[in-house]
């Protein structure tokens, strides 16, 4: 078979040596035979520059929610040393009593430790930090931790009827449980 009958069998090997001078192709009798080889090659390394291009998008979408991640939950570490903080605020304006908030002389340190109370919580949900509700719905494992059970007959069994301790989320992610007694069916 001679070069000229190679090219009119196919057209496209025809159209791809188009302008090549003839003493530069090659006359040999397998050419239909290279060129099929190396359109093989052609097909894998295309497969394979689509696979490279896929993982190179998958890294890259990885890494982005990994920053994403990092910036919206980088505070967490610091947001449950400070939550210690405003549960002792809270334990002690609770503790405050009646009589000594009437009092002209605590009046002032009574008044000053609510507004630290509320410019904590303002930061808190500046930062996406908020309370978990407990008192009276059903207990949440995801979201409350039973620390003991008390016998009810006003409430159903299951249900919250105390927070020992208050529970916080940061984002959508439990910072910490809510600390909680729960009814039970009474013996």
């Amino acid at each position: 078979m001679t070069d000229n009958e190679t090219h009119a069998q196919d057209p496209q090997v025809e159209a791809e040596l188009a302008g090549v001078p003839e003493d530069m192709k090659d006359n040999g009798a397998d050419k239909g035979a290279e060129v099929s080889t190396l359109r093989e090659l052609l097909e894998a390394a295309k497969q394979d520059v689509l696979y490279a291009k896929a993982e190179t998008q998958n890294v890259r979408r990885r890494l982005e929610k990994d920053i994403a991640d990092a910036r919206a939950y980088a505070a967490t570490g610091f947001a449950r040393d400070i939550l210690s903080v405003a549960d002792n605020l809270a334990r002690a304006l609770e503790s405050i009593p009646a009589e000594l908030r009437a009092d002209e002389k605590f009046k002032n340190l009574v008044t000053g430790l609510e507004a630290t109370g509320r410019e904590i919580e303002k930061v808190f949900g500046t930062h996406g930090i908020t309370r978990i509700a407990a008192k009276g719905l059903p207990l949440d494992p995801h979201q409350h931790q039973a620390m003991m059970e008390v016998p009810s007959d006003e409430h159903e069994a299951g249900t919250v009827v105390q927070e020992l301790q208050a529970g916080y989320t940061i984002k959508d992610r439990l910072l910490r449980p809510a600390m909680v007694v729960v009814a039970k069916k009474p013996d």
